[in-house]
């Protein structure tokens, strides 16, 4: 059986290795191709082209790169017109993926899956209908979606969401890291500025200033920073004049297991954590660690969602727990001023928030059957050749 699969971020990338190696699980003649990164490409995937030319966000930063991924779309759609699979997989990255599925149902009746249903509950309803025109099945994260992908007239399975499966570090490796660092029991604020230059750019300016704010309320205050590769030097160069000097996870020049195994014990160590919007907040909810979510981007960006928004929260904690205990701080609100003393009241309190991450890991699958071998099982299960 031949699928060929196209993931366009690291959290795609991951998606796309789960869903093969469930794959590979259920059939011994499973075959790979498309555009994926790493840890697809460790699981037998020979990517087209860098996966990375594919992680863009933002409606002004993608309007530079247009023609080039234009191109892209169109490689890559012509090379499964030309020797059809069984199933096209696109993960994630609707702008591009669902290009790609519109050229080739276009020209072939190619079963088309699509892993992670759109968030028409958060913004662009009509994307559902739309999406329907070119995937026959959507695999969904969240246990609420598929009612929404069904009535759009999509097949539809929640599978679970791929956090619930991540390692977490065990009380001795927290013991450990806390030990090996210095930190003792003081006070632990997990810093995450995001994993884009253009995230990293805007936040770490301000996430800077108000743990800066946060210290003079807790003099005792540590911090710690994870970052990844193509950012690390920005973060080092950014965070060097902040007045609380965070300790920095660079997994540059270091084995990814050991920087994997840091972090994991760096999320079991901290009391706290200021974080980016995005899926990290599942993360820290699996690891129980309390948050404040703040975001900026592009103003352009920022003007166009929040006003096609249709929810009152961005935060994934928030949504899936039906509650509105994480606070959040976004676009004009992004401010020291305001995150700080969110940081100390949540600091002093996280007993809300630690009732919804439970509630919130309960309803993402937490203590089944992994999501990438649910996937693997609704892609079989569906497909009658």
């Amino acid at each position: 059986m031949r699928v060929f699969i196209i993931a366009g971020e690291s959290s795609g990338d991951r998606l796309g290795a789960a869903v093969m190696a469930g794959l590979k699980s259920l059939r011994d003649d499973m075959q790979f191709e498309g555009v994926g990164g790493s840890q697809m490409q460790a699981e037998g995937l020979e990517s087209l082209f860098p996966m990375d030319e594919l992680s863009i966000m933002g409606l002004a930063e993608v309007l530079p790169k247009y023609f080039h991924l234009k191109r892209r779309i169109r490689e890559c759609a012509d090379k499964v017109l030309a020797d059809p699979p069984d199933i096209l997989l696109t993960i994630d990255s609707p702008d591009f993926c669902l290009r790609v599925a519109r050229l080739v149902k276009a020209a072939s009746d190619i079963r088309t899956v699509h892993y992670v249903a759109p968030s028409v509950w958060a913004w662009r309803p009509g994307r559902a209908d739309k999406m329907a025109e070119v995937i026959d099945q959507v695999l969904a994260l969240l246990p609420f979606e598929p009612p929404l992908m069904q009535k759009a007239g999509m097949e539809c399975d929640f599978v679970g969401h791929p956090v619930v499966t991540e390692p977490l570090a065990s009380d001795a490796d927290v013991q450990t890291f806390r030990a090996e660092n210095g930190l003792g029991d003081a006070p632990l604020l997990l810093v995450l500025p995001g994993s884009r230059r253009s995230e990293v750019t805007r936040l770490a300016p301000v996430f800077g200033k108000a743990l800066a704010e946060l210290a003079k309320r807790r003099p005792d205050l540590r911090a710690v920073l994870p970052t990844t590769a193509n950012v690390a030097g920005l973060v080092e160069e950014l965070s060097r004049d902040w007045p609380v000097k965070p300790l920095i996870l660079d997994p540059r020049d270091q084995d990814p297991g050991i920087h994997a195994a840091r972090k994991r014990a760096a999320f079991g160590a901290a009391n706290l954590a200021l974080a980016a919007s995005g899926t990290v907040s599942l993360e820290l909810a699996a690891n129980a660690t309390p948050m404040v979510i703040a975001y900026d981007m592009n103003w352009l960006t920022m003007q166009i969602t929040t006003r096609m928004a249709l929810i009152d929260t961005v935060t994934l904690v928030n949504v899936v727990s039906d509650t509105r205990v994480v606070p959040e701080f976004l676009g004009a609100k992004c401010r020291p001023t305001l995150i700080a003393p969110a940081l100390d009241a949540v600091l002093a309190d996280p007993t809300a928030q630690q009732s919804a991450m439970e509630l919130t890991m309960q309803r993402l699958g937490c203590g089944g059957e992994s999501p990438g071998l649910r996937a693997a099982r609704a892609i079989l299960d569906r497909y009658h050749p």
